[in-house]
């Protein structure tokens, strides 16, 4: 990408319920201490009864309109991605653009790639603004996650999500480039109809997230010419705790570079959210003249890698909205028979 194309405005948005590691290994009889050695989660998100990815998008896109400082009608794109749309048929993405005041005459799109869908958006809007079509694009990727009770899975699938304001007028971070990697490997997947997502266990770790995320990052250092030394930060999608860590150490990425975006102990895994809510976190502290590298991954599989500088105009913006930090420390504990049915898990319950 040309430079010029980056971040103009960016924001997230975590809904403040939260369910403690303790209290779902209590229900299913499991021993707290040894989930969260294994996961490296102490507590994750919960949607309240009224929230969903719409809501969700809508909130964490007024943030970043607050921070771009822009109209919505100078949006001339709103991309929603998400593995957790509220409806199978009828666009998550239009109810976005008319909530925030975008539109009518821009493109609006859904799409769904696991917990890739969000930053595959950032490369859809880089490419129109590069080609000139729109001004500016807004990149969102959320989700109030699914998992099965009793699996693994339940200790973090969280909710949450982020959007990006992608332009080339007043850039408070500049995309330097980026490099995408896909294999069809069976990792993650639920089927329509299923209520809830199945895992191939063996499938999930060495030949689906580490081997997308190295492959994706190794390219992009091969594009641009990098090393992992030009990188002062370094954010990683985060199924949990520990994978991100792993990563990092493999490709001997000092811990220092990649702890300040693990947002995921305390509010679990927002999928299409995961590594664009751990980049918000980033882009909240980083200083001008630092270099971030983002590193998404969808189950499928996949992985988007991205070279981001920040520059001064990014100190400007962010008391413009909501940090971070406020919506991770802004929390209500539930138990678990609120969890259930705020997730909707009771079946033949009235709602």
């Amino acid at each position: 990408m040309p430079d010029g194309v980056g971040i103009v405005g960016y924001g997230c948005y975590i809904p403040k319920f939260r369910i403690k590691v303790e209290e779902i290994a209590r229900v299913w009889g499991q021993n707290p201490d040894d989930v969260k050695a294994s996961l490296g989660v102490e507590e994750k998100s919960v949607p309240d009864r009224d929230e969903d990815t719409i809501t969700i998008s809508v909130e964490a896109s007024k943030n970043a309109l607050a921070r771009a400082g822009i109209s919505p009608q100078s949006l001339g794109a709103v991309y929603v991605g998400s593995e957790s749309h509220p409806y199978v048929v009828k666009p998550s993405a239009t109810v976005v653009a008319e909530a925030i005041g975008a539109g009518p005459a821009i493109s609006a799109l859904d799409t769904e790639f696991a917990c890739r869908a969000g930053s595959s958006n950032m490369v859809l809007c880089m490419g129109l603004v590069k080609a000139g079509y729109i001004d500016y694009g807004l990149a969102i990727g959320a989700d109030t996650s699914q998992a099965r009770p009793g699996d693994a899975l339940e200790f973090t699938a969280a909710a949450g999500g982020a959007a990006f304001i992608i332009g080339r007028k007043d850039v408070a971070a500049h995309i330097e480039g980026h490099f995408s990697y896909v294999t069809d490997t069976t990792d993650f997947w639920r089927r329509h109809g299923e209520d809830f997502p199945r895992h191939g266990a063996r499938f999930t770790g060495k030949p689906a997230y580490f081997t997308h995320v190295r492959e994706a990052v190794a390219g992009l250092l091969q594009k641009l010419g990098l090393t992992l030394g030009d990188f002062d930060r370094v954010v990683f999608h985060m199924p949990n705790g520990k994978f991100p860590t792993a990563m990092a150490k493999e490709m001997g990425i000092p811990a220092a570079k990649l702890e300040d975006s693990l947002v995921v102990r305390k509010v679990g895994n927002s999928y299409s959210g995961s590594s664009l809510v751990g980049l918000c976190r980033a882009l909240d502290i980083a200083k001008p003249g630092e270099r971030i590298l983002l590193a998404s991954y969808g189950s499928g599989a996949g992985s988007d890698a991205f070279s981001i500088k920040v520059n001064g105009r990014l100190v400007e913006i962010r008391s413009r909205a909501p940090m971070t930090d406020d919506y991770i420390n802004r929390k209500e504990y539930i138990d678990y028979g609120t969890y259930v049915k705020h997730m909707n898990m009771l079946k033949g319950v009235a709602t």
